[in-house]
């Protein structure tokens, strides 16, 4: 797997998110968790951006974890906002099955490169 296509989906990732963030200010009047989920959001695509220039494979491992954690946390906002009906159940499925999807880049990722470590 390319981390071009790892950085591009976490990048399309968080436009969506902003624009949930957008949706969820302007209709749905929702300020604390709107601010809670573009924060994680963001960091996922910001902390695989950073990763890519690490300065060593430690350094490569320790920001993709964090990029996993934001994306852990970004989860568990789209599912509240399903379960508290601020989004409709097809829109948080779309949202969980991109942000699932680089949970599995990222899981894969982490793997391979502690795996050309050993």
């Amino acid at each position: 797997m390319s981390k071009g296509i790892l950085i591009e989906n976490s990048l399309k990732f968080s436009a969506k998110i902003i624009k949930l963030q957008q949706y969820l200010i302007k209709q749905k009047k929702e300020t604390i968790i709107s601010k809670q989920i573009i924060r994680s959001a963001t960091s996922i695509g910001a902390n695989i951006n950073e990763a890519s220039y690490g300065s060593s494979k430690q350094d490569f491992i320790a920001k993709m974890h964090i990029a996993l954690k934001e994306c852990a946390e970004t989860e568990y906002w789209i599912r509240l906002l399903k379960e508290s009906e601020y989004i409709e159940d097809n829109y948080a499925t779309d949202l969980l099955n991109d942000c699932l999807s680089i949970k599995r880049m990222l899981v894969a990722s982490i793997k391979t490169v502690k795996s050309n470590i050993q």
